[in-house]
């Protein structure tokens, strides 16, 4: 099998897996906040995927006994109150399913005696020790930034295109005034300055991609776009509307108190190190097609271009539903 044969076929296999949603890495919470000794108000929030809840769920040490109190299903995030009455000093709070996903949990513990804990829990280790020292390690934060543009597939799309749309010298660029819009309208949010509607935001994330495919197809056919004329700007642009998108799931679910500059931070960095490791193997990919023929390097970059504008019509349409019934 040639390499543009390989190729197509990595794109035909993404177009076809088009049930994969854009923002899997949203955060999830878990706050409990001790009101008597030995008894937890716990309050679990997690994100809503496409009117789909992850299954996940907070387990407790045996020792404890867990009481719901109130469950409320808004629009893109599901929140479970609890009592949960045990001294959380040992054992393990674990979440179960976190394994099966790319998201990350967050836990925060207030003691009565003034001791807060705060942890960050991944798929490669969904629980937390409570006999064991607390800390949220600094790289934990700088990984999630990556995988929300490795597994953020409206993110990663969108990354792609550019490489397709703009000059090489222009991509370092333009990538980067993405990640500076998308970190003010983030930082925004998470600092609860702005409220950010899901569901809206979405439905512009997946238009803004179309129109960036569309922008691509143009630029084939000889036409300069606004997008070709102004790349900085329409990067800028589309990165505050996607800074929405998960800036306004942290808006609702929230960060651990006096983490909220630092995790953003780092977070940031972590999204620039993933477009450009996904600008660099791209451009490697497409290079290698230049080098055997630059026809089939022409084939591959419409083949990717049908894929990205298809699969965002796809978001766009399954995400105007709600509004057309």
């Amino acid at each position: 099998m040639t390499l543009f044969r390989f190729f197509l076929t990595i794109c035909l296999s993404l177009l076809a897996s088009l049930n994969a949603q854009a923002h899997e890495s949203r955060p999830a919470f878990l706050k409990l906040n001790e009101i008597e000794a030995g008894q937890f108000e716990a309050r679990w929030k997690q994100p809503i995927l496409s009117g789909r809840r992850l299954k996940l769920d907070a387990v407790y040490p045996d020792s404890c006994t867990v009481k719901e109190t109130e469950r409320t299903l808004g629009r893109g995030l599901l929140t479970i109150d609890s009592v949960v009455s045990c001294p959380l000093t040992d054992g393990q709070i674990r979440i179960a399913g976190l394994e099966r996903t790319i998201t990350t949990a967050f836990v925060e513990i207030s003691y009565l005696n003034g001791e807060t804990r705060q942890d960050l829990l991944q798929p490669a280790s969904p629980f937390l020790d409570l006999s064991t020292a607390s800390g949220v390690k600094t790289a934990s934060y700088l990984w999630i930034g990556v995988e929300h543009i490795i597994f953020g597939w409206d993110h990663l799309l969108f990354v792609l295109g550019l490489v397709l749309l703009v000059e090489r010298r222009q991509i370092i660029g333009v990538a980067t005034s993405f990640t500076l819009a998308h970190s003010i309208t983030l930082a925004l949010a998470a600092l609860g300055l702005i409220t950010v509607p899901i569901r809206p935001v979405e439905i512009l994330i997946a238009l803004s991609i179309v129109l960036l495919a569309v922008e691509i197809m143009r630029k084939f056919n000889g036409e300069l776009g606004l997008s070709a004329r102004r790349p900085y700007l329409i990067g800028f642009v589309i990165g505050l509307i996607h800074g929405c998108g998960f800036a306004s799931a942290l808006s609702d679910i929230g960060l651990p108190v006096g983490t909220e500059l630092w995790a953003l931070l780092l977070f940031n960095v972590g999204v620039e190190l993933g477009q450009f490791f996904v600008i660099a193997l791209f451009v490697l990919v497409l290079f290698a097609l230049g080098k055997i023929l630059l026809e089939r390097r022409r084939l591959a970059e419409i083949a990717v271009t049908y894929m990205i504008g298809g699969i965002a019509m796809y978001w766009f349409i399954d995400r105007m539903k709600d509004y057309l019934v």
